[in-house]
């Protein structure tokens, strides 16, 4: 039988991107080829310049696809590369949004120019990948064909991110896994851990990720004085990350938005105890209280207090690990959802022949 062959268009340095691809080459035996933008998106002379590499990036798909022929195109962001997808001319393209709305920041001018590609990326996707309820609510309200749209996450590889934990029990070891970005509050996270410090509460933080705001959160730790229990590691191989989470009981993480956090499920299949923002993106798997946190966005003291009542309530903490452990196996598994995802695929390719 022929070896189907998908062309991607999205940053494949991403975890997510990663996820996706490995996942269609190990359960559908999928060749994948890739293109992506390739100036960086940070500084103005550089985002100009890559506006102008976007501007000319159909000749260059299109120059693949013909060199190629993939029976199918996927491309992550619907307002970005999920654009070029529907401009690539390929019959089978599954897009997917990779944010809550795609269309972030909600006040930017941009907005409407942004709202009308995505729209017509929607309009002209075979498939739409919405990997939580998020991301379909906010689908269901753009007035998207839902019957297009596959509500599943691509979920964690389980064997990697495995259900052991060697944190000591008696101190708070929290993690935060989150790029080093003002939309992801690292600052409001060093405030409410600087309060710990203050109470004479133990604790150790590492903080994973490197992003424009790390001298930032460097200096405003030193400022707050607990530079000494606060971990800056940078950027790290995704192949370190499970054995830092087992060394964690508690996960971190105030995003101000949020469509479905690959790190947050890593964290709960690690049996670290998630306090996290209260959005929607969080809303659709942690219930404030049954298993884990929600706390309003940018209140550290309040993230304060919900740090030293889990600490205080082991018993809360250990029966919530155990149920996120089985809420993961059974709703975010990599190995099942990803075969699904890719014998969609070929159940597409098939039909269209």
């Amino acid at each position: 039988m022929k070896k189907r062959k998908i062309l991607f268009l999205g940053e494949t340095y991403r975890a997510d991107a990663i996820t996706w691809m490995n996942g269609l080459q190990e359960f559908g035996d999928f060749e994948i080829i890739s293109w992506e933008l390739k100036t960086p998106s940070h500084g103005k002379f550089r985002r100009v310049m890559r506006l102008f590499e976007y501007i000319f990036a159909p000749i260059k798909t299109k120059k693949i696809i013909q060199q190629q022929q993939p029976d199918m195109v996927i491309a992550e962001r619907t307002t970005s590369y999920g654009f070029l997808a529907a401009l690539c001319g390929v019959k089978l393209t599954a897009i997917a949004q990779q944010g809550k709305t795609d269309l972030w920041p909600e006040k930017s001018i941009y907005y409407p120019l942004k709202k009308f590609i995505q729209n017509y990326a929607f309009k002209k996707a075979t498939l739409i990948h919405a990997w939580g309820p998020v991301m379909a609510n906010s689908m269901l309200k753009a007035n998207v064909n839902m019957a297009k749209v596959l509500v599943l996450p691509k979920g964690i590889d389980l064997s990697k991110f495995e259900n052991t934990n060697t944190a000591n029990p008696n101190k708070i070891c929290a993690i935060v896994t989150r790029s080093l970005l003002p939309v992801y509050s690292h600052d409001i996270i060093l405030k409410a851990f600087a309060i710990l410090h203050i109470k004479g509460i133990d604790f150790s933080l590492t903080i994973i990720g490197d992003g424009t705001q790390l001298e930032s959160l460097k200096n405003l730790s030193r400022e707050l004085n607990i530079e000494d229990k606060v971990t800056f590691t940078g950027r790290i191989l995704n192949t370190d990350l499970p054995q830092l989470l087992q060394k964690s009981n508690f996960y971190i993480s105030m995003p101000l938005t949020e469509g479905v956090s690959a790190s947050l499920f890593e964290a709960m299949a690690s049996n670290c105890y998630p306090i996290v923002s209260d959005i929607e993106g969080n809303q659709s798997w942690i219930k404030h209280g049954k298993n884990g946190q929600l706390i309003p966005v940018k209140d550290y003291e309040a993230l304060a207090n919900a740090i030293i009542w889990a600490f205080e309530n082991p018993l809360h903490r250990n029966e919530t690990v155990v149920h996120n452990r089985n809420f993961i196996e059974e709703h975010a598994n990599y190995q099942i959802n990803m075969k699904i995802i890719a014998d969609k695929y070929h159940e597409l390719i098939n039909a269209s022949r």
